[in-house]
């Protein structure tokens, strides 16, 4: 047994051996979200408390220092915030999803140690911080989230007895110790009203295994206490008993008869011996009866008082109940009346509305009705304007036509007498010319009968 509890510190102070070597942590699965549920995240991201107060905080001893003052409870919304009631399925308060709420400082300060990326070396120093069991419980929670489901083990394997414990719920009432708090993240998926990433099928019934082999340790009494119990009873007995005072004997073996350890004490003590145990024994029972008579006594005080206090809470809730439907027939009755009259004003306001609208569109005709005519009379005037407009382009154009052919008319005839003129002149001109060729043609002629009466002279000479 010494060997053993030996060996238990040494396992508490040693790293687990899986994941990368070294002072870095492996991150698994989602390496952005941190596998938180979308909804928590979404409202994690946008509260006004991450995005402004844990944005100036820039180092893990700042950041722990606030998970030491300001976190009371591991729950992902705070109380009241979000309402699940007579929900079921995949509504959100089964599954984490749905209408959020006001999510808690602690899942607030787990996003921001997750974007800080922590080493090996200060997730061990959260898991085994001494000031708060609020750090150590977001750190089991950041390793639950961010390390790889067969590492889990290796991490809460020497914590899973640790009697240290914290109020997890919202508003108080749900305590437990670190270990109960570990053997829930690694048995169940759910965590109030969000999940734990899912582990895998083979590694989660080898975790079930080992939590069944493993049983759970029961807390021992120190032995200060126990003898600081065994004095105030010892105590106890030299004030109620008569007897006088006798060293306090070694236990008893089991095995050992009554009968012979009797004889031996009435052997050494004698008959007065035996006088004074009886009269204890006959003092410690009417003790006994008489404590019996007053607990029953105090038993019937408290039933009749329980009675009272019922009967009383029974008048006061028929009074209440009483003066609530008084109330509530008061209040229905002028709910009554305060329709009438809504009702009753209603009408009025429709009544006038109609009187209005009837107005308004009496108006609105009369002011169409006018435009049009406006607008007739404009139009008839653009018309006569048009017509006047025309008329007088008429004539106009008239009038240069009748110019026009004038001038056009004394343009041909000059145009006319200078062809005739030019017409004139080359037929002069032309009867010059036929003159001059007839006078050419009758001078060839002549010269050619010359010629021709020679030749004949010639021949007529030479024959």
């Amino acid at each position: 047994m010494a060997n053993v509890g030996n060996q238990l510190p040494t396992q508490a102070v040693s790293k687990p051996p899986s994941g990368k070597h070294g002072n870095v942590l492996p991150l698994w699965g989602n390496e952005k979200t941190m596998n938180l549920n979308p909804m928590i995240l979404t409202n994690v991201l946008s509260s006004p408390y991450f995005k402004v107060q844990l944005y100036e905080l820039k180092t893990y001893h700042e950041v722990v220092d606030e998970i030491y003052f300001k976190v009371t409870h591991i729950e992902p919304w705070e109380k009241g915030s979000r309402k699940t009631a007579g929900q079921t399925g995949m509504c959100g308060g089964v599954r984490g999803v749905g209408t959020g709420g006001i999510v808690s400082t602690a899942f607030c300060l787990l996003y921001k140690l997750f974007t800080l990326k922590l080493t090996r070396k200060q997730v061990m120093g959260l898991i085994t911080h001494t000031d708060s069991p609020y750090i150590r419980a977001l750190g089991f929670m950041y390793i639950r989230y961010t390390q790889p489901p067969t590492d889990l083990l290796d991490w809460y394997n020497d914590f899973l007895d640790d009697e240290e414990e914290l109020d997890v719920k919202a508003g108080g009432g749900c305590v437990m110790t670190i270990g109960e708090m570990l053997r829930s993240f690694l048995t169940k998926l759910e965590w109030f009203s969000t999940l734990f990433p899912r582990i895998p099928v083979p590694v989660q019934k080898a975790i079930d295994q080992q939590m069944k082999a493993r049983p759970r340790k029961v807390a021992q009494k120190e032995p200060e206490e126990e003898a600081e119990f065994t004095e105030s009873g010892r105590q106890g007995e030299r004030r109620h008993s008569r007897t006088p005072r006798r060293t306090p004997s070694p236990k008893r073996s089991p095995k050992r008869s009554r009968s012979r350890s009797h004889h031996r004490e009435r052997d050494r003590h004698g008959p007065s011996f035996d006088r004074e145990l009886e009269r204890e024994r006959d003092r410690q029972r009417k003790e006994r009866d008489g404590g019996r008579d007053r607990e029953r006594d105090r038993a019937d005080r408290g039933d009749r008082e329980k009675r009272r206090s019922r009967s009383a809470d029974r008048n006061r809730e028929h009074k209440r109940s009483l003066s609530g439907s008084r109330e509530r027939r008061g209040e229905r009755r002028e709910k009554e009346r305060d329709g009438a009259e809504d009702r009753s004003r209603k009408k009025d306001r429709d009544h006038h509305k109609d009187r209005g609208t009837e107005r308004d569109r009496s108006r609105d005709r009369k002011s169409r009705t006018e435009n049009d005519e406006r607008r007739h009379k404009e139009d008839r005037d653009r018309h006569r304007e048009d017509r006047k407009a025309k008329r007088s382009s008429r004539s106009r154009s008239r009038e240069k036509r009748h110019k026009g052919g004038a001038e056009e008319k004394s343009r041909k005839r000059d145009r006319s007498h200078s062809r005739e003129r030019e017409r004139e002149r080359d037929g002069e001109r032309s009867h010059k010319r036929s003159r001059s060729k007839e006078r050419s043609r009758h001078q060839r002629e002549s010269s050619n009968e010359h010629s021709k009466h020679g030749e004949r002279r010639r021949s007529q000479s030479t024959e």
